[in-house]
């Protein structure tokens, strides 16, 4: 499976659901939690460790720059960053992995045609039988 990224994922998500990503999330807010909701916090979570992504590695780079000294109190914060970077990748591919599994195991359903047979009305309900006039001990 590829790498998918958290755009990658809204795509999908789009495509699903036949609506923009922010429409979406203002529909999810005003219904019962359910695939819709748990699919918008995936990415909401994988974007989040982009994010974090991101973050960590600027502030490595920053941090081992080449007219830098790294004394005592650098190496710290290099094992932190590095920690914390590589706590956020393992966030991101676990997420990505995820939801991309999930999408790829849904599919949009079709729009209903207008030649689709209307449906028959439900059968009535078959007639209670008489209760008997005495009760069981």
């Amino acid at each position: 499976m590829p790498d998918l990224t958290s755009t990658d994922i809204a795509g999908r998500i789009e495509d699903l659901y036949g609506a923009p990503l922010a429409d979406l999330e203002a529909h999810a807010q005003d219904q019962p939690p359910g695939m819709l909701s748990a699919l918008l916090g995936m990415h909401d979570t994988l974007a989040l460790a982009e994010r974090s992504i991101d973050f960590h590695r600027d502030h490595l780079a920053r941090l081992i720059h080449p007219d830098r000294q790294i004394g005592p109190h650098e190496v710290s914060h290099l094992l932190d960053g590095t920690r914390r970077l590589a706590e956020a990748v393992a966030v991101r591919e676990t997420q990505a992995t995820s939801v991309a599994a999930v999408l790829q195991s849904l599919t949009r359903a079709p729009a209903p045609t207008s030649a689709s047979p209307t449906p028959s009305p439900p059968a009535p309900a078959a007639p209670l039988a008489a209760q008997s006039a005495t009760h069981s001990r």
